[in-house]
């Protein structure tokens, strides 16, 4: 019983000294802006959420493309499946640019007791155009910000948008 009493003590030692909203890229505050995709002071790729619940345009399209791209796998809202982890725990601690790595190159983790295996997806335009607005999106629902489902209220799209989609899908 006084194992699992220190167990149990342990956990919730570790889970107090993950502060809630963390995030794996640091402080989410939108900093800076060009043609509506925002930034944070690191210059990582970021959301804003008005108070209205109105989501910036690339939260929106990150939903719709996680969801087209990714949800097989990782389940819905980034919430994890029997084939995919949480991307929604996975950002608590992952960076942009780990994220970025993971997605463009795979990553194979393979065990006696597990075998996990995420594909390299760095030549799909589906994902690849997109993959700021993806990550936006899984950032927003990890930080807690956004909750499940697609948000009801976006920024409309933004003058260049279209361009820079066209210019990247080929």
């Amino acid at each position: 019983m006084r194992i699992q009493t220190w167990a149990a003590m342990a956990a919730l030692l570790l889970l107090a000294s993950v502060p809630a909203g963390a995030d794996g890229s640091g402080d989410p505050a939108a900093v800076t802006s060009s043609d509506g995709e925002y930034s944070d002071k690191a210059g990582n790729p970021t959301y804003k959420i008005d108070p209205d619940g109105t989501v910036d345009w690339y939260t929106s399209v990150g939903y719709v493309r996680y969801t087209a791209n990714c949800m097989q796998c990782h389940g819905p809202d980034g919430l994890g499946s029997s084939f995919g982890p949480s991307l929604v725990d996975a950002l608590q601690t992952l960076s942009y640019s780990q994220f970025l790595d993971t997605v463009t190159n795979g990553k194979k983790n393979v065990s006696a007791s597990q075998d996990l295996v995420m594909p390299a997806l760095g030549s799909n335009p589906n994902v690849m155009c997109y993959i700021d607005a993806i990550f936006v999106y899984l950032r927003a629902r990890s930080d807690g910000a956004l909750g499940r489902g697609q948000p009801q209220n976006s920024a409309p799209k933004p003058a260049g948008y279209s361009k820079a989609e066209d210019a990247c899908m080929g």
